[in-house]
């Protein structure tokens, strides 16, 4: 079992958890994830980790309240327990320096990308971070992501705060304006790493993207997280999250994320209705 030490609303559909978990703080890194189940019947599911500290022992989690698994998260508080956490899964960022980096989030994607500019900008990088969301209120880890950056752009549809429109129009700006940057980093909903990468694939820009594949038990044994990347097939988990943006194939990707929507739907239709 694993304590919540802390557990908060950082908007009305995300909730932050804060695990008492030491094994895996002291050896955790950027970009890894976790696989939790909240109760001994409850359904595997991956979560990125927001944070992390080998000194508390403690692993940090954000997640958006969507299906049956994230809204039980969303009823935990300080001093419930989890039933099983695992990790840390996954292949780390490749924090090198790089020289000038820009790190692009959006949604749930912002609570991954903080830990990511942060080891990016202790390597010794340059941080140009850029975030976005539908509006002000659903913007998260602004504060945290602001500190660890250099350069900090703010973009929301609807114009709520900061650029009115998306994250993609700061990062064309910047190669408008012949910004040397190195390297791109996103993550977020599938459609904005798709146009991330379409529009510095052109330009030759080392573009990763960390993507999010459904996930059954996370260590490569089931497949279910197959992506395929430069035509081939990878697992998400263990040889990713994180891959070359100009070669993945968004559209496999997209087409296979909504294989189980309909049994998704009619089980958070029966955790609402109590059964």
């Amino acid at each position: 079992m694993y304590e919540v030490v802390k557990a908060e609303k950082l908007t009305p559909d995300v909730t932050r958890l804060e695990l008492k978990a030491p094994h895996i703080a002291k050896k955790a890194k950027a970009g890894q994830f976790v696989m939790l189940t909240v109760d001994e019947h409850g359904e595997r599911i991956p979560l990125t980790m927001a944070d992390f500290s080998a000194e508390k022992g403690t692993v940090t989690i954000a997640a958006l309240e969507i299906g049956k698994t994230t809204k039980k998260l969303g009823t935990l508080k300080a001093g419930d327990k989890m039933f099983s956490l695992v990790g840390p899964l996954g292949l780390p960022t490749e924090s090198h320096k790089y020289g000038t980096v820009c790190c692009i989030g959006g949604g749930i994607g912002l609570a991954l990308m903080y830990p990511v500019v942060r080891a990016l900008k202790e390597a010794g990088n340059k941080t140009i971070s850029i975030i976005g969301a539908k509006n002000e209120k659903l913007l998260i880890y602004e504060k945290e992501i602001q500190s660890v950056s250099d350069e900090f752009y703010v973009c929301t549809d609807d114009g709520s705060k900061g650029h009115h429109g998306f994250v993609s129009d700061i990062l064309k700006k910047l190669i408008a304006d012949k910004r040397d940057v190195k390297m791109v980093y996103a993550v977020g909903p599938i459609i904005m790493m798709k146009v991330i990468s379409n529009i510095t694939q052109p330009h030759g820009i080392h573009t990763v993207v960390s993507l999010n594949p459904i996930m059954v038990d996370g260590t490569g044994m089931c497949g279910s997280c197959r992506v395929i990347i430069g035509g081939e097939t990878k697992f998400g988990c263990v040889d990713g999250p994180e891959f070359d943006g100009h070669k993945v194939d968004f559209d496999n990707l997209i087409a296979r994320n909504r294989r189980y929507m309909a049994e998704e739907q009619i089980s958070l239709k029966k955790f609402q209705e109590g059964k």
